[in-house]
């Protein structure tokens, strides 16, 4: 019995660190590497901004305020936008500015890998800069991106996001946190090398690097993991700031982090052959902050369900105690709207979200097209 016992408890302590390893460990370990800075030196290249709309109407005015304001300070900046197939006028609103940005787009709807693709074969400049419709550049946005270009080993550049709070949300508020670790993890990841992958509210690559690739996968993680599988550096831009709100309904999040879970199995399988071939400390990376975040909602839901086997072996009366307390505080935890308990219920359910979105890619769902939050 004491052998079981014991054996079921390291089982759920072994679950229970893989879980909290890529947010409590792994930035510890990037601490240990080697550096190797960023040389960035001037250097002026012909840029292109791009994003993709889809329904954007109520976040475009302000972003189009936004581009003409990067657009007076830099006038030979190219915009080019993608109008997926939009019904409520955003595709007329875009259409309305020719002066200030090339609009592409068909009657049906292709997905944002399909448009960033579009947009790609479009563009002029050497540097292409991809942001969302709901993303606020920063004015000198450019202007800061392009020394990183300076140095030759340069590829790609991950840019900085600063959230927007609905203080009254917990979900916004535990959305705006997880936004800020993994901030602080690209920057380390850079100090250390290669980042592992960008998102999509804005980074940037060089106009050579971008691959072709299926439009059911991520397309600002496979085209920024592209500028290492060619060789190139993909850094941290830490000067490079856009602003964005976070999104506010649980069910809107939730769905959001079920549809990256699936493009994010997708993904992976489309890129593994070029992840093996990568360098020791970048697989270690790439596993460590992406591979385990993936599976953290089975690392957690098994560390529970062997902590409660183990009480078992030696109290089935103790486990049944646990387990209706535990019910009792899931059920609590749903009444809620502040507080340890809610906080818990968000990080919880969205990692549970991610997971089942990896369940639903294994069985061969794939997600091409995606519909903006409305409550950011």
């Amino acid at each position: 019995m004491a052998t079981a016992t014991s054996i079921l408890l390291l089982l759920s302590a072994s679950c229970w660190a893989l879980f909290v390893y890529p947010y409590l460990l792994y930035p510890l370990a990037l601490r240990f590497l080697s550096r190797r800075p960023v040389r960035c030196a001037p250097i002026d290249l012909p840029v292109s901004l791009l994003f993709c709309a889809h329904n954007e109407i109520e976040c475009l005015p302000a972003k189009l305020d936004n581009l003409r304001e990067l657009k007076s300070r830099r006038p030979d900046l190219e915009i080019l936008v993608y109008d997926d197939a939009s019904s409520d006028g955003t595709r007329e609103l875009l259409a309305a500015n020719p002066d200030l940005l090339t609009l592409l787009g068909g009657a049906q709807r292709t997905g944002k890998a399909a448009g960033m693709k579009l947009l790609v074969e479009r563009a002029s400049g050497d540097v292409l800069v991809f942001t969302d419709a709901n993303i606020i550049l920063a004015i000198d946005v450019v202007d800061r991106v392009l020394p990183y270009y300076g140095d030759p080993d340069v590829g790609g550049v991950c840019c900085t996001i600063k959230t927007k709070v609905d203080s009254a949300s917990v979900t916004s508020q535990i959305g705006s946190a997880y936004i800020s670790i993994d901030d602080k993890l690209q920057q380390l990841e850079s100090a250390t090398g290669n980042v592992m992958g960008a998102t999509g509210g804005l980074f940037s690559i060089r106009r050579n690097l971008y691959p072709d690739f299926p439009d059911t996968v991520q397309d600002d993680f496979t085209a920024s993991m592209s500028v290492i599988f060619q060789g190139k550096r993909l850094v941290k831009g830490i000067d490079v700031v856009a602003y964005e709100k976070t999104i506010s309904r649980r069910e809107e999040e939730l769905r959001r982090k079920m549809r990256i879970g699936a493009r994010a199995y997708h993904t992976h399988a489309f890129l593994r052959h070029q992840i093996r071939r990568m360098s020791a400390r970048d697989k270690f990376k790439y596993v460590s902050r992406k591979v385990l975040r993936w599976y953290g909602g089975l690392f957690l839901a098994l560390g529970g369900v062997f902590a409660l086997a183990a009480v078992a072996t030696v109290s089935p009366a103790a486990a049944l105690g646990a387990l209706v307390i535990l019910a009792l505080a899931i059920a609590a935890s749903m009444r809620v709207s502040a507080g340890y308990l809610a906080t818990a219920r968000e990080v919880t359910l969205a990692i549970m979200a991610t997971f089942a979105g990896v369940l639903q890619g294994m069985r061969g769902r794939s997600v091409a097209v995606w519909a903006p939050a409305k409550s950011r």
